[in-house]
């Protein structure tokens, strides 16, 4: 049991306690929302199953931005919200339902989102919280979700390695520095402005 949880059943300060669960509930959701829509900016390509998506671009930010439980549990409730059947996956008009989804081509990737996201979260924090360890920080977690990717492609389709990284990795890397880039920077900003308030409150 969780400590707000078990404060909030005990009784004692329950007004703190729950706030800082329906802070943490809502910010999961909003998270899972805007992995959503980022979702939903595809690019199919011709020659691969695996679309280009934004979907990556938004684990970076939620794993650099949101503490490692968070994090995984925001990127959690997002496969769970797709394996319900809401419409939160990228368009595909061979996968019918979201478990088709998870179980398809491109669900290597999808279930490395939650371990990313908590991975990219846990490292940054370790680093620092400048655009160097952001950068580094999101590099591991969108290489750990292009090996989970290929990995699963392999398995479903039994490709050769060298057919796996032509469909899976290699046609998405310039993509993946773009996106890596974009999110540390997004992070080193925020957390660069939120020190700069700090020292002005103080």
């Amino acid at each position: 049991m969780s400590k707000d949880l078990s404060v909030a059943l005990s009784g004692a300060a329950p007004d703190a306690a729950v706030l800082r669960m329906f802070r943490s509930a809502g910010i999961a959701v909003a998270g899972s929302v805007f992995v959503a829509a980022c979702a939903h900016i595809s690019l199919p390509l011709f020659f691969t199953p695996v679309p280009l998506t934004l979907q990556d671009f938004a684990v970076l930010v939620l794993g650099l931005l949101l503490p490692p439980g968070l994090a995984a549990a925001t990127l959690g409730a997002y496969l769970v919200e797709g394996a319900l059947g809401l419409p939160v996956f990228a368009p595909a008009p061979h996968l019918s339902t979201g478990l088709a989804h998870l179980l398809g081509p491109t669900g290597g990737y999808l279930l490395a989102y939650v371990v990313a996201a908590g991975l990219i979260s846990v490292l940054f924090r370790r680093i620092g919280r400048g655009f160097a360890a952001a950068f580094v920080s999101a590099a591991f977690g969108d290489l750990l979700i292009l090996s989970c990717g290929a990995l699963w492609f392999s398995i479903l389709t039994h490709a050769s390695p060298q057919f796996t990284l032509a469909q899976t990795v290699f046609p998405f890397l310039p993509g993946s520095a773009l996106k890596i880039a974009a999110a540390a920077g997004l992070a080193a900003g925020w957390f660069r402005l939120r020190r700069a308030r700090e020292s002005r409150e103080n």
